[in-house]
């Protein structure tokens, strides 16, 4: 046997109402939700993007300033000429008017000190990487490193001096804490969560709101890999973090992050809204539905009613609808006379059946 469900007028005249104005507005909501996540999302890239640009244009300026500074003292006749009596007082200068620069002085060929502008011990920095790059001619050596002076984090940059006679000379350095960078660096806040940081080629940090060492192994420093800028989202003790990172001209990289809940909560809170006004919207068509589809059945199934009684010879059943003026009034009119015509077709069989009894 074949059993087939059947559904009545009133569910179908309910789905369809429903169907009907749902999936119109499930697609205008579908699209408004995807182009308002687009824009927020745009945004979000675009400000933390602004961030990192921002922060490298500093810091690409900052070591500019530092270089030209080093640069210019570094051809001065004096600091050439690689006698500590004339270079005493130029290296005095520079630290006394830059209080950032614990330590300026100058070193020979091998690294040994020449002149301090503290005074203290010469020491030998023919280890120290921004010696060995100005003494291998490149025109800027730099370095974060833990200072042998203070033994706090420190920033040095170093240039080569060079005699025009006798080639490179020495080398001239200033060591400086990083507290200027690291402030500029940490006043950066994005939000309540995000905040920038500056780390060396190494991973050694430059400038954090927080964190001193190294940090070679943070997820936005290898996810950028040969890249000069790119967007990283990435795993934090169960916190994901949206981050852009960003090279410097001396090959540092600046990280601008921000916690991604944070972040994206206008996309959420827009996604929110948007599910909430699907689902009211969902509802008010659902109670619209139920109240009027019984206007649109009951009529018929009261039409169906007396079409039955009709079929069975009762015809004192009123029929109200005949006064309406849409298509079920048409057709409670038509029963109406369907009615009517029965019953005058069952008197003229009442009165044949007189006739004939009286003729028998």
């Amino acid at each position: 046997m074949n059993f087939r469900i059947r559904f009545g007028i009133l569910p179908k005249v309910f789905v369809t109402m429903v169907a009907v104005t749902v999936i119109p507005l499930g697609a205008i909501w579908y699209l408004d939700y995807r182009s308002t996540t687009e824009r927020l999302s745009t945004d979000i890239d675009e400000r933390l993007s602004a961030v990192a640009d921002n922060a490298v244009a500093y810091v690409n300026a900052w070591v500019d300033g530092h270089a030209r500074l080093l640069h210019q003292n570094a051809q001065l006749e004096d600091i050439v000429s690689m006698d500590p009596k004339r270079q005493v007082p130029v290296v005095q200068a520079i630290a006394r008017e830059h209080p950032w620069v614990f330590l300026a002085h100058t070193v020979n060929t091998v690294g040994l000190n020449i002149a301090r502008s503290d005074g203290d011990t010469p020491r030998n920095y023919g280890d120290r990487a921004w010696f060995q790059q100005a003494s291998a001619g490149a025109p800027l050596g730099r370095q974060v490193v833990i200072s042998k002076t203070n033994g706090q984090p420190s920033f040095i940059l170093g240039v080569p001096i060079v005699d025009k006679g006798r080639g490179t000379v020495g080398a001239l350095s200033v060591a400086m804490f990083v507290d200027e960078l690291t402030k500029r660096i940490a006043n950066v806040r994005i939000g309540q969560t995000g905040y920038a940081f500056l780390v060396a080629e190494d991973g050694m940090v430059i400038a954090h709101p927080q964190t001193r060492g190294s940090l070679a192994k943070h997820p936005a420093l290898a996810g950028l890999g040969y890249d000069a800028k790119k967007k990283i989202i990435f795993n934090d003790n169960g916190r994901t973090i949206v981050s852009y990172a960003q090279r410097t001209e001396q090959g540092w990289t600046l990280v601008a992050q921000q916690d991604y809940a944070e972040a994206y909560a206008a996309v959420a809170e827009a996604n929110r809204n948007a599910l909430i006004l699907l689902v009211a919207s969902l509802l008010f068509v659902g109670v619209l539905a139920s109240f009027l589809a019984p206007r649109i059945t009951r009529p018929i199934q009261n039409l169906t009613a007396i079409a039955d009684e009709i079929s069975r010879g009762q015809l004192a059943a009123q029929i109200h609808e005949v006064e309406r003026a849409d298509e079920i009034g048409g057709l409670a009119r038509a029963i109406d006379r369907l009615k009517t015509s029965v019953e005058l077709a069952m008197r003229r069989l009442a009165a044949d059946q007189r006739v004939a009894s009286k003729v028998s």
